[in-house]
């Protein structure tokens, strides 16, 4: 019998497991552990940071679902993992022993790297985040709080240096934009200011894709935002925040100070930390080195994917910026490995998986919508197609919806979703792909 543990239980972990216990016959054991006890679908943190959802509608507590899938499920953070052993020691002094370990964790966030930022600085007016549940209804409050004021600060929104994760920023300072225009309260903020590490509008850290520049930049435009590129934050204070912009040969070409009454910037990434300091396991950010499998080349039975593996930036830029990861990347990834932890149990060698890391993504702008679908992710691509519409808006609530639905079902792939892909040459696995989009 193997025990296969996944450690993490986000839009990553939670398919993984399901996939896992799917794949595997009741002689093997599946254990999902996370910190919280709760699923939580983060692409909709920027719709509750302005109070559009709510914490139920877009969270539930993950036992009762996992256990109908006879999935082991435990609440508790990770705080030591002995790679060598094969054994997780957990917050509460208990210990889990493993065959094979998926890490799934996703990242910490940051917050560190830019000093005084965060919403637990401690400031009365903090830099923010819609990263996690927890942070959105904190800006939210605080948002609601600028909205009491009778002389409102400046809004400033945005990603710091090191981020990887820009669609988010782009979503929330628009859909910030149109809850204004539905209270009327527009007029009332003197300053809207978009600050940025990215070189450019819809860089995206993916170099840009398709036609994403030239949208985002209109629409950001057309609410009267000042936009600020190449934005090297230094510090924040006290409704405060002081950056530098950095021209095209690395120099700093200005130091700007930002007065906000209310700020949302997007933290850079880093390692969980008992991920982190697993010797020859991480990078030295804290991300878990794969190979093309979603294996760790140091600890064979070790596989890892989502925001928490280590992938280079696509290209150099004046201020650094990291690689996203999206959901239908990390769902191929959460694939292939799942069939190689099957395939290692039943010994048959040299029928590893690869995913294919193709990207589609939807992002709501308030009452319409942008999407781009990459294939694959990163450059060069065979699909590169970037598009606008109502059509978004409506197309990311029913994903919400089914997404959720599908983690409350304890299905992953459901047959109509992977038929519908095919159909339109989309497959997460590189050995389901039509020849012509069967490499990179």
């Amino acid at each position: 019998m193997a025990h296969v543990v996944i450690l993490g239980a986000g839009t990553g972990g939670m398919p993984a497991a399901y996939e896992m216990r799917d794949l595997l016959g009741r002689e093997h054991r599946v254990t999902l552990i996370s910190e919280n006890p709760y699923f939580q679908f983060v692409p909709s943190n920027p719709w509750a940071g302005v109070g559009w959802r709510r914490r139920g509608e877009i969270t539930f507590e993950i036992e009762p679902y996992t256990k109908r899938k006879h999935i082991d499920f435990i609440a508790q953070r990770a705080d030591h993992i002995d790679a060598e052993r094969n054994t997780i020691t957990l917050a509460d002094g208990s210990s889990v022993d493993y065959d094979y370990l998926i890490i799934t964790t996703g990242p910490a966030l940051a917050f560190d790297s830019v000093p005084g930022s965060g919403p637990h600085s401690g400031f009365g007016k903090a830099t923010h985040s819609i990263c996690t549940i927890d942070h959105a209804e904190r800006a939210h409050q605080s948002y609601l709080e600028l909205l009491d004021s009778d002389n409102p600060d400046p809004i400033v929104i945005g990603a710091m240096p090191g981020a990887s994760c820009f669609g988010p920023a782009y979503e929330y300072a628009l859909i910030v934009l149109r809850d204004l225009e539905k209270r009327g309260a527009r007029r009332k903020i003197p300053e809207f200011h978009f600050v940025t590490s990215e070189p450019y509008v819809g860089h995206l850290g993916l170099g840009g894709v398709g036609d994403s520049p030239q949208i985002l930049a209109r629409h950001l435009k057309e609410q009267g935002v000042q936009v600020h590129c190449n934005m090297n934050t230094l510090e924040v204070q006290d409704g405060k925040m002081l950056s530098e912009r950095i021209d095209a040969d690395g120099k700093k070409a200005a130091v700007q100070s930002f007065d906000f009454g209310f700020s949302m910037m997007l933290p850079a990434f880093k390692g969980v930390d008992a991920v982190a300091k697993v010797e020859g396991l991480c990078n030295p950010k804290g991300f878990v080195i794969v190979d093309e499998h979603q294996r760790s080349p140091k600890y064979p039975n070790i596989y890892s994917a989502g925001v928490c593996i280590a992938i280079p930036p696509v290209e150099p830029t004046p201020v650094p910026t990291g690689a996203p990861k999206t959901g239908y990347m990390i769902e191929s990834m959460v694939t292939a490995l799942v069939h190689n932890i099957k395939a290692a149990i039943e010994g048959r060698e040299g029928k590893e998986e690869m995913g294919t890391w193709n990207a589609i993504c939807l992002a709501d702008l308030g009452d319409r919508g942008v999407g781009f679908v990459a294939l694959p992710q990163f450059k060069p691509r065979q699909v590169d197609w970037y598009g606008e519409g109502v059509w978004v808006h409506w197309a990311k609530i029913a994903f919400e919806k089914y997404f959720i639905a599908k983690m409350k079902a304890g299905v992953s792939e459901p047959f109509y979703e992977k038929l519908l892909f095919q159909l339109l040459g989309i497959t997460r696995l590189k050995s389901d792909a039509p020849p012509a989009a069967a490499s990179h």
